[in-house]
């Protein structure tokens, strides 16, 4: 299929009936509103359903009841929307169900405004709901990469029976880029049936029940258990993450996730073009998230920045990553302002002109010693 250019909210949508998603429940807010409008008219042509529920508690609940069918469905909202739906995700994600969630993000706290934003990070990556529960989140900087990243999103779902939330920034939502939809896609993971889904059973087989109550306080561990067991597995087969002029020592690490990682590869350039050596970073799941890929190129350079629209929520996945061996800063704009590269390159030189030379490592120090 030959590329289009598309809104990016419009191709997360076309992406989603790509996939296989015949159903489509939510509620419209900015700046993801053409998601759903998008779902409205598409839907029917392929002979799938959208509901415009009463509210996002409705529309949260909705995908629970649709998802233990076994159908591939998804919703998409803005942070006021996905805080709403907090509850049913955790409900979600104890019964073990496939469901795709796209949030587009705002800037808040509160109803905020609607301009970009990234200040859903721990919302997304710590759990906004109840319970020891984790979802797996994909962040694309383009829209080409959304669309991917969405497909693969309901791929992964099926795979681990888990919600998966799709995280893009305001930008993601509103700007239009050549996208294409390659034929034949190969799903990103294998498949199994679903014979957990409840389907109606006649009598041919056990009945299956979707649930998230275990009374008992043993089952309910061992429940507990088996979910960690997934997130390990997560964690050890599903990391992403695009890397920048790495591989050898630089004089600065940037890690920066979503679009505004791509102002931080201007940035990147602009200071190469005064002999100032930065590499970058990209995490691509923000869970689960890159630490050792973040840990082994900040050992190569003097210092660390993280550049974020928010007032620094990523910054702590780095510091854990980084492990007090190098100086971890923070740059980042709120309330829907947007980071230039000159603002970026004005705080590498800073970070720079103020950066201690690494430390030798301890086996350096005792080599020194012994001779």
């Amino acid at each position: 299929m030959a590329k289009k250019l598309m809104k990016g909210s419009e191709a997360i949508g076309e992406a989603a009936v790509q996939a296989g998603c015949k159903l489509f429940f939510g509620y419209p807010i900015t700046p993801q509103n053409e998601i759903p409008e998008y779902m409205s008219h598409r839907l029917p042509q392929v002979g799938g359903t959208f509901v415009q529920a009463e509210s996002e508690v409705a529309a949260s609940n909705m995908i629970y009841g649709a998802a233990g069918s076994g159908e591939r469905v998804f919703t998409s909202s803005s942070s006021p929307g996905i805080s709403l739906m907090q509850e049913a995700i955790s409900y979600i994600a104890g019964a073990e169900l496939p469901v795709v969630l796209v949030n587009i993000m705002r800037a808040g706290p509160g109803l905020g405004g609607i301009l970009p934003s990234q200040a859903d990070y721990f919302q997304a990556t710590k759990g906004g709901g109840h319970g020891d529960y984790r979802l797996l989140v994909l962040a694309p900087w383009s829209v080409q990469e959304a669309a991917d990243l969405v497909q693969d999103a309901f791929d992964l779902a099926d795979y681990y029976r888990n919600p998966v939330m799709v995280l893009g920034d305001g930008l993601i939502g509103q700007m239009m880029e050549p996208c294409e939809f390659k034929e034949g896609r190969v799903p990103c993971k294998p498949l199994p049936p679903k014979t957990w889904a409840a389907t109606g059973c006649k009598g041919d087989r056990p009945t299956n029940i979707i649930n998230s109550l275990y009374l008992d306080a043993k089952e309910l561990e061992d429940h507990n258990q088996k979910l960690v067991a997934k997130y390990e597995a997560m964690k050890k087969d599903e990391v992403r993450f695009a890397e920048f002029n790495t591989g050898e020592k630089a004089d600065l690490l940037i890690v920066a996730y979503g679009t505004v990682a791509r102002v931080c590869v201007t940035a990147i350039e602009d200071l190469k073009a005064e002999g100032i050596a930065v590499s970058m970073v990209r995490p691509i799941t923000l869970f689960p998230y890159p630490y050792e890929k973040v840990k082994e190129e900040a050992q190569k350079a003097k210092a660390v920045l993280v550049v974020e629209l928010s007032t620094g929520q990523m910054i702590e996945d780095v510091r854990l990553a980084v492990e007090g061996r190098r100086p971890v800063h923070f740059y980042g704009r709120q309330g829907g302002m947007l980071i230039s590269p000159e603002e970026i390159v004005a705080k590498a030189k800073s970070i720079l002109a103020e950066a201690p030379a690494p430390p030798l490592k301890r086996e350096t120090k005792r080599e020194a010693r012994n001779g």
